[in-house]
């Protein structure tokens, strides 16, 4: 796993995570933009990419998800090709965000007990 082997696959989720609440708030802040195509990540694909980009020895960073990133199919599409659908990307952004703070609470325990190993406590 590369650089994210002390952190295993949260600092990897976290990252992933990060990256798809700017996609979901993209897509909020663009509800009434005419033919504006919501978007999401596929959290798994993004994962791997990011997984292995680290083992083969790769950059990583925004990029290797770049595949993750799909149109979202609208349920009732608009008749100015806006395929937005607010509740839909409200309801992704509260759950990824819930997601993205327990990922993140986790690294700070994570971190806490590794900074209280070092110390000798």
């Amino acid at each position: 796993m590369g650089n994210n082997s002390l952190f295993g696959v949260h600092g990897a989720a976290l990252a992933v995570r990060s990256q798809r609440m700017g996609v979901l708030a993209s897509n909020i802040a663009n509800a009434s933009t005419p033919g504006f195509k919501a978007k999401d990540i596929d959290f798994g694909e993004a994962l791997n990419a990011i997984e292995n980009a680290d083992s083969t020895g790769g950059i990583g960073g925004d990029h290797s998800i770049d595949g993750a990133v799909k149109y979202r199919v609208p349920l009732q599409p608009s008749i100015d090709g806006n395929t937005v659908e607010l509740s839909t990307e409200q309801t992704a952004f509260a759950e990824n965000a819930v997601a993205y703070q327990t990922t993140l609470a986790f690294l700070n325990g994570r971190i806490s007990t590794i900074t209280r190993a070092l110390k000798g406590e």
